[in-house]
């Protein structure tokens, strides 16, 4: 299955849509699913992830890892310094260090990304 990974700023979060192709010989699109989200708090020059969730039926297909690159990517891309209060949004930051660099120097300690 395929996913699509957006922001919702209405809705302050990152939303990971799970895709199932059109039938074969169908000109219908297809249909998406909400999978989960990233919860954020954005302010000047800083974004705050809170919560994560994935719908437990979508669990174990790497959808919670898509949406994590998705968001820091975003962040990134924004210039935005994070901040990993999600537990799942900072023990994904450890496991990929290429993005400790997101999180301000001075506070990486205090996630424990020193």
């Amino acid at each position: 299955m395929q996913h699509r990974a957006v922001d919702a700023p209405e809705r302050s979060r990152f939303e990971i849509f799970e895709l199932s192709g059109s039938p074969e010989g169908s000109e219908s699109p297809g249909d998406e699913t909400l999978a989960g989200f990233a919860e954020y708090h954005l302010s000047e020059g800083e974004i705050a992830f809170l919560h994560t969730e994935i719908d437990p039926r979508f669990e174990g297909r790497g959808l919670a890892g898509a949406l994590a690159r998705a968001a820091l990517d975003s962040a990134r891309e924004r210039g935005l310094a994070v901040l990993p209060y999600c537990p799942f949004i900072r023990g994904w930051i450890g496991k990929h260090p290429e993005y400790t660099e997101l999180v301000p120097p001075g506070r990486r300690a205090r996630f424990g990304l020193a």
